[in-house]
């Protein structure tokens, strides 16, 4: 098989190229070059921000394509249309986000959507510009074509927002940890690298349509996140279970201060943590153990020094070790 990737150096893009070389693929990325792709790879170099950025993919054909990108629908517009005619299926990355808020427990695909922005906006906001990129793919390739990735949480190695990072370097230090409550919340998300694998499937059997992507409702909890974290990092580090009233009364902002913890019963964790994904289980997703993501993102990071790499354009997460340690005290 014969593969683009938009992008290809970081977190979703680096984990599909890997398993595109792991099953033998060729393997083409363009990217601006700010970051070495792996190693058996053919990159392009093209800034897809600029006038002229898709120039390197003037010539070429594939059989598929796959496209994380996260900001103006313009850029991903400009390269479906580009691509139509000379790559067989189109992947792209999407979010969850797209679902009207406050998408419902156990919502399906067919669950309302945001009105998306215009397919050449040069931006709106995240779940708009999503959405837009979505329509941009189906207007170019087609629904039979294309193949909309609806990914909840992502986590594991070369996670470039911090989140899982900041929980292994926090339980890392020791002492007492505000663990939020309860231990048995449920918790959804998606390691990037069954993500890829997923998506190489999709392109192999010729799937379409949207699938949420992300693990079943039941498959980790706050708790076995976290006590992952205490096993791996080999820390002495006490995790402190704490009602969510508590948290909240606090001050501290679910999901960013604490990161993957919503409250339960919110609509932060009914839209988060509650999606249906059994037509992506149906077509092949299969999730490995939490303990699993935890000790592969755990490694990596001693691999790279312990600092993990940050998006410039998204906060970077965690709580302010004065703010936790005032809560413990009170407890």
């Amino acid at each position: 098989m014969r593969l683009l990737v938009l992008g290809g150096t970081e977190f979703a893009g680096r984990a599909v190229v890997e398993a595109a070389l792991g099953r033998g693929w060729e393997v083409t990325v363009l990217n601006r070059g700010r970051h070495r792709p792996p190693p058996g790879v053919r990159a392009l170099q093209g800034d897809r921000t600029a006038s002229d950025g898709l120039a390197a993919l003037a010539g070429g054909e594939w059989d598929v394509v796959v496209d994380t990108w996260s900001a103006a629908p313009r850029a991903v517009d400009d390269a479906a249309r580009l691509l139509r005619g000379r790559a067989g299926r189109y992947v792209y990355v999407s979010t969850c986000s797209v679902y009207a808020w406050p998408a419902p427990a156990g919502y399906t695909e067919d669950a309302p959507l945001v009105e998306g922005a215009e397919p050449d906006a040069d931006g709106t906001d995240y779940a708009r510009d999503k959405r837009g990129a979505e329509i941009a793919v189906v207007d170019a390739f087609g629904a039979d074509s294309s193949v909309l990735v609806r990914a909840g949480l992502i986590l594991g190695p070369y996670e470039n927002i911090g989140r899982l990072p900041w929980w292994l370097d926090r339980i890392a230090r020791g002492g007492t940890v505000l663990a939020p409550g309860p231990r048995e919340l449920p918790l959804q998300y998606i390691d990037v690298r069954d993500m890829a694998e997923w998506i190489l499937g999709a392109a192999e059997r010729e799937l379409s349509g949207p699938y949420n992507m992300i693990s079943p409702q039941g498959h980790a909890t706050m708790g076995s996140l976290l006590e992952a974290c205490v096993q791996v990092t080999g820390a002495t580090a006490e995790l402190r279970w704490t009602e969510p009233d508590v948290i909240l009364k606090a001050g501290i902002e679910p999901w960013t201060q604490l990161p993957v913890w919503v409250p339960p019963g919110s609509d932060m964790h009914g839209a988060l943590h509650s999606a249906d994904v059994s037509r992506a289980v149906a077509s092949g997703l299969v999730c490995r153990p939490v303990e699993e993501t935890v000790a592969d993102t755990w490694k990596w990071l001693r691999d790279i020094g312990g600092s993990a790499p940050r998006r410039p354009d998204r906060p970077s997460p965690g709580l302010d070790p004065a703010v936790e340690a005032k809560v413990l005290r009170g407890l």
